[in-house]
């Protein structure tokens, strides 16, 4: 996870100001349903929800070491609109294709600072750092507004960190006016690009150890998991939201020594959001 540094603020704004660019691009270029939508809601007001979590888990993928990290969140829809359920694990998404019960479009993420190999006395000056990836996102709702199946297929921007792709099957269940919980599996699968600059060992770097043998890590199922959360509104204004995140890292990224030897297959993730929404108005 993201280890809370003094670059974060940079980080968060880094990440707001992607996501209102990726907004603005996709406005330049509307849809045919964009455009209906935006014959039907003739208002200039927009709802941005803004937030920040702080995590406790897991400070790399794989890791058995515990710390704090920090994570940014942001959301909009158009005042009029009936906003979604959505999961903590959900990435910045904007949807470009409305179906009725099916939306796609693109997602962008940010992918945590991984692995210092110096600390697994590896002996190598290779870091996986922070970095932001980007690809698309579909979800559909088997039941409106109560479960979701959800996926999303992101390749990292730059440092050659490979493709990701996660699959999600949500349920959602207000409970009275202000509560709303949610729970469902995960499942996350990797390109051998990316399983190889988190999990993999070179011949070089095994030998400088003497101890651990080489590893090359390939491509496939990465993880399963599970995800609950509660999300609680205060007021129209602020809200809050909690939830656990388990995954099991399986195949290679379990047999892997980072893993098997330094860490621990089995990564918990708690969690705690502040939101403030407001309005925009243009």
């Amino acid at each position: 996870m993201l280890v809370v540094e003094t670059s974060l603020s940079a980080r968060l704004l880094a990440l707001t100001g992607i996501g209102l660019v990726t907004a603005c691009a996709i406005g330049a270029f509307p849809t045919p349903s964009l455009a209906q939508e935006a014959t039907k809601s003739t208002s200039d007001t927009w709802v941005v929800t803004l937030g920040t979590t702080v995590e406790y888990g897991p400070s790399y993928e794989g890791s058995k070491r515990y710390t704090f990290g920090a994570l940014p969140s942001f959301d909009f829809y158009r005042l009029g609109e009936a906003p979604e359920y959505s999961a903590p694990d959900d990435n910045f998404d904007y949807t470009l294709f409305d179906l009725g019960s099916l939306e796609i479009g693109p997602v962008v993420g940010l992918r945590d600072d991984r692995l210092d190999l110096n600390n697994l006395h590896i002996q190598s000056q290779r870091r996986v750092r922070w970095n932001f990836d980007a690809g698309g996102f579909a979800q559909y709702w088997l039941m409106e507004n109560q479960l979701r199946l959800r996926t999303e297929v992101r390749q990292s921007l730059w440092g050659g960190d490979g493709l990701v792709a996660d699959l999600a099957l949500d349920w959602f269940q207000p409970v009275g006016n202000k509560l709303v919980l949610s729970a469902g599996p995960r499942m996350s699968l990797a390109d051998t690009t990316y399983m190889r600059s988190n999990f993999g060992i070179s011949a070089g770097q095994a030998a400088r150890n003497g101890h651990v043998s080489a590893f090359d890590a390939a491509g496939g199922l990465k993880s399963v998991g599970f995800t609950v959360a509660a999300t609680y509104t205060i007021t129209p204004q602020w809200s809050v939201q909690v939830y656990e995140k388990y995954n099991r890292l399986v195949g290679d990224a379990a047999d892997s020594p980072i893993t098997s030897r330094f860490g621990s297959p089995d990564q918990n993730m708690i969690g705690f959001t502040l939101n403030r929404t407001f309005n925009i108005d243009f």
